[in-house]
């Protein structure tokens, strides 16, 4: 009997010293981790704030395949929700967006030991360009929670740093592959009604093309400003003479206005007159890096058409909507238009005749 008496002794401060020696154990826990995606700020900051998103970008279903995600009627955004089924069941909700900075949300665990209801933050902060996303989870474990940490070697807060950084190295890849999206569409011959124009005319070389022509509008727009103008139409530009052998071109950066301006003397920034026209009209939805695919579907387009390009009068570019505006380059929009005959075409009789 005493060694019974004994032994019962042993494991009550075995016990004992056990909880003592866990109860001690810091409980509360703060788990964070940090990654620049170089993208515009809401992009990243969209992929967060609608659970819709979440297992696109996730690692949840790498780890678990039986995995099903159902979505509340309000799924963006303050008071959005979802929650899952799987190898372990829960639901998020979110509690407080400040647009572009921040996201506050509650997660509800249904684990082995009971519920756990862990706090999850997001914050947002713009990078020359680029965003660096945090992603934190705090919380405190219970007695249960440390002891089968203790005992099946689990790396809690390891494992939770890897699944971070896969999450945020998701939403980058699926961000990324957003901004890459375009469309090319060659819409025929369209009519295009002219007008005035105040413009600066350059030269650069085919690589340096574009942040020139964004200084250039700069410095018109600036001049618009200045002298409180009203514009008549989107910023477009033409290009006066392409060099292809050796890849220069002459342009022209303007903004359409109402009326003949008569600038002051000496001002680089003159006022012209676009003739209205007939043009083979494309439009790419997209990165402004697509424009050859969309010069090489008209060009191809009026070559099936047997169109005849008026080579009297210049190709222009008219730029739908603002990329200061619009910060995915996957929904920018660039018209193109190249002058044609309208009534002339290649196999013409006058023309198959020559």
């Amino acid at each position: 009997m005493k060694i019974f008496k004994y032994l019962f002794f042993l494991i009550l401060i075995i016990v004992i010293g056990g909880a003592i020696y866990f109860g001690t154990q810091e409980s509360k826990y703060d788990i964070k981790d940090s990654y620049t995606i170089n993208a515009p700020i809401d992009l990243i900051f969209n992929k967060v704030n609608d659970f819709k998103d979440w297992e696109h970008w996730g690692p949840w279903k790498k780890e678990d395949s039986t995995i099903v995600f159902n979505y509340a009627e309000k799924n963006v955004g303050e008071g959005g929700s979802y929650s899952w089924t799987g190898k372990m069941d829960g639901s998020m909700t979110t509690t407080k967006v400040i647009e572009n900075k921040e996201i506050l949300q509650d997660l509800s665990l249904l684990t082995p030991g009971g519920e756990r209801n862990p706090k999850v933050y997001w914050s947002f902060v713009e990078e020359e360009g680029a965003t660096k996303v945090t992603w934190g989870m705090h919380g405190e474990h219970t007695l249960i929670d440390k002891v089968f940490y203790a005992f099946s070697g689990m790396d809690f807060e390891g494992d939770m740093h890897k699944m971070n950084m896969s999450g945020l190295k998701g939403i980058e890849t699926i961000v990324l592959e957003d901004m890459k999206q375009f469309s090319v569409d060659v819409t025929g011959i369209s009519d295009y009604g002219g007008g005035y124009y105040l413009y600066l005319t350059a030269s650069a070389k085919k690589s340096d093309l574009r942040i020139k022509m964004g200084a250039l509008f700069g410095e018109v727009m600036g001049f618009v400003q200045q002298h409180n103008l009203q514009t008549a139409g989107m910023p477009f530009t033409v290009y006066n003479q392409i060099n292809e052998a050796n890849g220069t071109v002459i342009f022209s950066t303007a903004l359409p206005v109402k009326e003949n301006i008569i600038t002051p003397e000496g001002s680089n920034i003159l006022c012209g007159y676009l003739e209205a026209t007939s043009a083979v009209k494309t439009v790419l939805k997209g990165n402004y890096t697509h424009l050859d695919k969309a010069y090489n579907n008209a060009k191809k387009y009026i070559k099936e058409q047997y169109l005849i390009v008026d080579s009297s009068k210049n190709v222009f570019e008219i730029y739908a909507n603002n990329p200061d505006l619009v910060s995915n380059p996957a929904e920018w929009m660039t018209e193109v238009y190249i002058p044609v005959f309208k009534d002339l075409r290649s196999n013409h009789s006058i023309i198959s005749e020559q």
